[in-house]
């Protein structure tokens, strides 16, 4: 069975204070709500990455960075390496979210890079992908996303892919209250396990978490998550209240 995931992407929030505050609510949260096959992931800036590890140490929280370097080390001010994160037992990083490819410019050769450095240092991706509101509305959705995968994660081979999770996130959705539609994202969460099992085999397929990112929430994440081929979500603004947080984790399958 496939693991069911809520990953909290924090983007630029919370002070230090409301960050303990928020890891510790979820850590008291999960330390009393175990369950097989269910995961909770918290992302917050880089700042707090040690003390939400500390803090979620020995328990079931785990804890990913929003981004990482494609470069080892070396003279780039400003980025935080593979190598840095691993060194913090950060566990997963977001890689290519559609904020990182729209403000700072990540194509697809930067992104691959980025994979492999994350994989390299035992840092497990969750991978995005999605499509423009133009590229949906013009029916090219499909196709938009298969590129992104194809140019990216696609070119990994079998062992290295089942490392990877994806997140498809409906650039349209995103931060605007709107989201697709429950049949929307199981049309495209149900065309990129087809993709995957095309490019790999079936059972990488089937074993394949894939989430849904694009303004879900505690009031429609239970539908959402009824798809048989949406296995949770990448929540942004959700993720920083810890209520409403716990609630969509409630509502996995």
């Amino acid at each position: 069975m496939r693991t069911q995931i809520v990953a909290g992407n924090w983007k630029m929030n919370k002070t230090f204070q409301e960050a303990d505050d928020l890891v510790n609510e979820l850590v008291e949260f999960i330390e009393t709500n175990k369950a097989a096959h269910r995961a909770m992931i918290i992302c917050p800036p880089a700042l707090y990455l040690e003390l939400a590890t500390d803090m979620a140490r020995d328990t079931e929280l785990y804890v990913g960075a929003q981004n990482l370097s494609q470069f080892e080390k070396g003279a780039y001010t400003g980025e935080i390496s593979a190598p840095m994160l691993a060194s913090m037992e950060v566990e997963y990083s977001i890689i290519g979210h559609s904020e990182r490819r729209k403000y700072f410019g990540e194509n697809d050769e930067m992104l691959a890079a980025k994979v492999r450095m994350a994989l390299k240092h035992k840092i497990d991706p969750i991978f995005c992908c999605g499509e423009l509101l133009v590229e949906r509305e013009s029916g090219k959705h499909l196709d938009v996303v298969k590129s992104q995968l194809d140019n990216t994660v696609f070119k990994l081979d079998p062992v290295e892919f089942g490392n990877i999770m994806i997140a498809y996130e409906p650039v349209w959705a995103i931060g605007t209250g709107k989201n697709a539609t429950p049949a929307q994202a199981q049309e495209m969460h149900a065309y990129i396990r087809k993709l995957i099992s095309e490019k790999f085999n079936d059972q990488i397929a089937d074993n394949t978490t894939i989430l849904y990112g694009g303004s879900c929430n505690a009031a429609n994440a239970k539908e959402l998550f009824s798809n048989p081929d949406v296995d949770g979500g990448l929540i942004g603004g959700a993720s920083l209240i810890a209520e409403d947080f716990i609630k969509i984790f409630q509502a996995l399958k």
